[in-house]
């Protein structure tokens, strides 16, 4: 895991052209975290014994998505990409994955011609946004999943996806609600109303989680749909930076595919600014849940 996580941050910190690479990141860990929730659908290359690249496979139910992909320097352009994307297609079929993809550098030709040779085809830009933390007072009924008794806790995960389901038939996220739980990442927040679970989001907090230091993450949030997903969604929105305030976090990070105006619009709105742009690459070539129907939080990074 460490030299895994070394070539992850020399690979995006050299393209970056940071002046220092082994920097990139800070003490985000997107490399042990991802390996704890599923270290089978974690891949290394290796050239003469010597790790050289890796990449890690994420299961969302129907839904499948790679990355980080990352080859050291020393090897790019010789074919060791192909090679670490070639099992996670493997890994999609084998899970009955509907819809998969990726997400890359919009501007870079390179990135989009290897993911294209594989079927996958780039859709609406993803934007990556933060904001600053304020104490805020949470709306409505809100609980923590940390905080519910265990036997309770498979009816919460139950709960979570039927919500998503209705988003699009087999998305289900319980993979970071439990991996956020077992090694102690953040915590996931619900959002109740009448008709029971209206909204809730993983979110990862701290340095040794996705967030890194002074940072709080939502790796995914989304909201029932119908005439109220709106008002669902900000409470959503409000609960998370809650959460964060809480817990000491200065900023909230949150990533959303453009094609979900209404969700990107009302981030605007609540203070939310763009950080970094990409794009998903699907396959196949169709929406899948980025949709403008769609109150969803998600990062395929």
């Amino acid at each position: 895991m460490p030299l895994a996580d070394r070539i992850f941050r020399l690979a995006f910190g050299t393209f970056n052209g940071l002046q220092d690479p082994l920097r990139f990141g800070g003490d985000i860990d997107k490399i042990r975290t991802r390996w704890l929730a599923d270290p089978a659908a974690a891949f290394g290359a290796e050239a003469d014994g010597a790790l050289v690249g890796s990449n890690f496979v994420t299961h969302w139910g129907s839904v499948g998505y790679f990355g980080p992909l990352t080859v050291h320097p020393d090897f790019w352009d010789r074919g060791v990409g192909q090679k670490l994307v070639e099992p996670a297609l493997g890994l999609f079929e084998a899970w009955g994955c509907r819809h998969t993809g990726l997400y890359t550098y919009s501007g870079s030709p390179k990135h989009l011609a290897l993911y294209q040779k594989f079927g996958f085809w780039p859709r609406a830009l993803t934007a990556i946004l933060s904001k600053p933390v304020r104490p805020l007072e949470r709306v409505g009924e809100v609980s923590l999943y940390s905080q519910a008794p265990a036997p309770a806790r498979p009816g919460l995960v139950a709960a979570a996806a039927g919500l998503t389901d209705a988003i699009y038939a087999g998305l289900d996220v319980q993979r970071e609600i439990l991996a956020i739980q077992a090694q102690q990442l953040g915590d996931t927040v619900l959002i109740w109303d009448d008709p029971g679970l209206v909204a809730f989001a993983a979110v990862h907090v701290g340095g040794g989680s996705e967030a890194g230091s002074g940072a709080g993450f939502i790796k995914f949030g989304a909201a029932r749909t119908g005439p109220k997903a709106a008002e669902y969604f900000d409470r959503l929105l409000t609960a998370c930076e809650a959460y964060a305030a809480a817990h000491g976090p200065q900023r909230l990070i949150a990533g959303v595919s453009l094609a979900r105006q209404p969700a990107y619009e009302q981030m605007r709105v609540r203070g939310f600014v763009p950080e970094v742009v990409g794009v998903c690459m699907h396959k196949p070539n169709e929406p899948g849940y980025h949709r403008t129907d769609a109150w969803v939080i998600d990062d395929w990074r």
